[in-house]
């Protein structure tokens, strides 16, 4: 099995008993309360129930410890097991820290880079988003589609399954789901080539296959899998199974030990415009769904589709979380989920029936959701149909993205980090010809808008939704656009890191800004809350990405990617930190020739601009490659973009691109360089 974990470190680790699980149950001044699950536990709430820390003395909360961590990723989320603080950054290294201290205790590094079909797989040069725990085991996923259970003493792995066997074109960024006793991982892919999603249940002590169950039908000559499969081919027309369909579930899953289920979120079409892959129409079960199945026999339990026909790129990713709340007089067990399409949704837990949905963000693709049936009046115009432009809000990004909203049973809110931008849909000029472009990156079905419609800047918001009453509570504005997640507690606040580089506690009845600390980054992950000896701890991890330009501008190069760990009374201070305006890199020997910088711009536009940044202008995802000297040469060029000489940082191996092509992107970017660069006075 291949991988490396600091054993000298363990070592020492394990001799001083600090990685003992349960070691500081019994510490003095108090148990420990952990935080086991991607949102706490198995409610996924990104709630704490701790009040050591609140409205009361949050003003005395100070900087207990930091780590700085050498990755390129770190949009992650950690977890707190009996003293120990486990995260995985990049391509899932895992790291284990004294959860008081900070002290590394171990590290395990999966060698995702050295796995051969990495190559192929690391299209988007994003990290893990998080990891698992269960009995004494880590769970991490990667890239390359490896589920590995790691040893939370040691950081030794213990067994290791490749759940890609079936995906060719998918990759693995999200974190698995413990459910009882198994553990079950998805993986995403559908925005870039032909896929076909499903997700993978695995003994969770031995890694032994238990069941997989797909989202979408695959070929009717082939026979289906399930009564499930069988029903939803009807709601398919054409030959989508073509296509793959999409439907990954690439993030969010729920487990509910009441009715022993996962919730799955499943993810958009392939391509998003249904009138490639489904021409007939139809609802296309199950993209865009919450789906419940059956922990003990992968069998489907019942579905909700939150968005049928789905052309665009709404998917259901985003959280699941569950929670009792009485709804009309009557207790309920809900599941809420507040996706990219800007409706907040309560859904009976045990049935699957749909109890409300309200509005919590600009949106224009529905008229309103029927409030019997649950199922949307479809604004016509948003279907783009006879090759007509929309504006469509919220855009792909979505009024929520993956950053973690929150929910707090004392006030019976839930937090959603809001986004509202526009998005112009419409047809290809070769809609009904349409083909797949392979070794492309995004293939959305889409034509390119009208120069003419543009959208207004998107805008962001922290707001409170009223689950009980389907309505907003309260909302306060935020800066730029993408801001992090959020975690609610028991002591009456909110913690949220944002883009401008703070990481913040808000009143969780008003919204109030009741404390800052300026964190030198922007951040995208959730905090978490946790005790060591009965002392109430905060951690979050530093680190900002966008496809998109922001102000402040993190330079991926620049940024301070650290764990912070706040306490009553921290007293730490991080080293200064002054961000250098790097210079626009140039050779004045180099002759920008039109025709190339074309084919330069073409292949960007559609693979290069995911991470690197729309215009060139990078967001913080990936390296500004204006700024950057390896363009510069074209030896260097080929080794890193075609060969993956950094794929250990990220950066996969675009071996489909042919010498013609790899210079075409050197002449964009110094054309792109050129037009952009300062002008002398």
């Amino acid at each position: 099995m291949k991988g490396r974990v600091s054993t000298a470190v363990a070592i020492l680790a394990l001799a001083s008993g600090l990685v003992a699980c349960g070691a500081d149950s019994a510490a003095p001044g108090g148990p420990t309360a952990n935080w086991s699950s991607f949102g706490g536990d198995d409610k996924e709430q990104h709630y704490s129930a701790l009040d050591q820390i609140s409205a009361d003395n949050v003003g005395k909360l100070g900087l207990a410890w930091s780590y700085d961590i050498d990755t390129y990723d770190s949009y992650t989320q950690p977890l707190a097991i009996d003293g120990v603080l486990y995260f995985a950054v990049g391509l899932s290294v895992v790291h284990a820290l004294d959860a008081k201290t900070g002290k590394l205790l171990w590290q395990y590094d999966p060698d995702v880079a050295s796995q051969p079909e990495a190559k192929w797989r690391m299209r988007a040069g994003w990290g893990t988003r998080g990891i698992a725990y269960k009995d004494g085991l880590i769970y991490t996923a990667t890239r390359e589609g490896r589920l590995i259970a790691v040893d939370a003493k040691t950081g030794k792995p213990r067994w290791s399954v490749q759940t890609l066997d079936e995906a060719e074109n998918g990759y693995i960024t999200g974190p698995p789901w413990v459910a009882g006793d198994k553990v079950v991982v998805g993986f995403g892919g559908a925005d870039y080539s032909p896929t076909r999603g499903y997700v993978t249940a695995y003994d969770a002590k031995t890694g032994k296959k238990a069941w997989r169950w797909f989202v979408v039908p695959g070929d009717p000559a082939k026979g289906f899998e399930n009564k499930a499969m069988e029903a939803a081919a009807k709601t398919w027309t054409g030959e989508w199974w073509k296509f793959g369909g999409g439907g990954t579930v690439w993030h969010a899953m729920a487990y509910d030990a009441k009715y022993d289920r996962i919730y799955l979120g499943t993810g958009n079409g392939w391509p998003w415009n249904q009138k490639i892959r489904s021409p007939g129409g139809g609802d296309n079960l199950y993209l865009a769904s919450i789906v419940a199945i059956d922990v003990k026999t992968g069998e489907y339990a019942w579905h909700y589709q939150v968005n049928p026909e789905n052309s665009h790129d709404f998917n259901d990713a985003m959280d699941i979380e569950l929670a009792d709340i009485e709804i009309g007089g009557k207790m309920r067990s809900v599941l809420m989920h507040a996706p990219k399409n800007g409706f907040f949704y309560a859904l009976d837990r045990e049935t699957g029936k749909f109890i409300s949905a309200g509005e919590f963000a600009k949106q224009n693709w529905a008229k309103r959701i029927d409030p019997v049936t649950g199922r949307p009046e479809i604004n016509p115009e948003a279907q783009y149909p006879n090759g007509k432009p929309f504006m469509m809000y919220p855009f792909p990004n979505g009024a929520h993205g993956v950053q973690a909203m929150a929910f707090s049973p004392k006030t019976n809110l839930s937090y959603i980090p809001v986004m509202e931008g526009g998005r112009v849909f419409v047809d290809p000029a070769n809609v009904k010809d349409w083909t797949y472009k392979p070794g492309m990156m995004v293939n959305t079905g889409l034509g390119a808008p009208p120069a003419n419609l543009v959208p207004p800047a998107a805008v962001s918001k922290l707001v409170a939704f009223d689950v009980a009453n389907n309505k907003v509570a309260w909302s306060v504005p935020q800066p730029g656009v993408f801001n992090g997640g959020i975690m609610a507690t028991g002591g009456g606040l909110l913690f949220q890191g944002t883009n401008d580089g703070n990481f913040n506690a808000y009143s969780a009845t008003d919204g109030r800004k009741l404390w800052s600390f300026p964190a030198q980054n922007g951040i995208l992950s959730a905090p978490i809350s946790y005790t060591v000896g009965g002392k109430q701890y905060v951690s979050v991890i530093t680190g900002f990405r966008s496809s998109f330009p922001n102000v402040p501008n993190w330079d991926y190069r620049q940024q301070q990617r650290r764990v912070l760990t706040f306490a009553i009374g921290g007293t730490k201070a991080l080293p200064k930190f002054e961000p250098v305006d790097e210079p626009i890199q140039d050779d004045p020997a180099f002759t920008v020739d039109a025709a190339k910088a074309k084919v330069g711009g073409g292949i960007y536009n559609s693979s290069c601009v995911i991470c690197h940044g729309a215009g060139m202008m990078a967001g913080g995802a990936a390296p500004d490659l204006r700024k950057s000297a390896v363009p510069l040469d074209a030896k260097t060029f080929k080794s890193v973009v075609h060969d993956g000489a950094l794929m250990a940082r990220g950066m996969g191996a675009f071996e489909q691109l042919s010498d013609a092509d790899l210079e075409g992107l050197r002449h964009y970017i110094r054309q792109r360089a050129r037009e952009t660069a300062p002008k002398a006075n």
